[in-house]
């Protein structure tokens, strides 16, 4: 199946730290789960799974000084 039928979305996850991270999936558990591909168990512990604001790609520019 084509991932062309299934949209996705950016989603910026709230960290302890006050910073954000980046995810990207269909649904906001889909994006969690692919951080925690990528990232070590010690940073995803600084991730709040259940605060998070879905974004477009347009955008992202606007919030890159969120990200850390």
């Amino acid at each position: 199946m084509s991932s062309f039928n299934n949209p996705h979305h950016f989603y910026l996850f709230a960290m302890k730290n006050g910073k954000k991270k980046l995810g990207y999936g269909g649904t906001p558990d889909e994006a969690y789960d692919n951080l925690r591909l990528r990232l070590a168990p010690k940073e995803m512990e600084q991730i709040s799974k259940d605060q998070y604001v879905r974004i477009v790609q347009r955008e992202l520019q606007k919030h890159i000084h969120e990200l850390g």
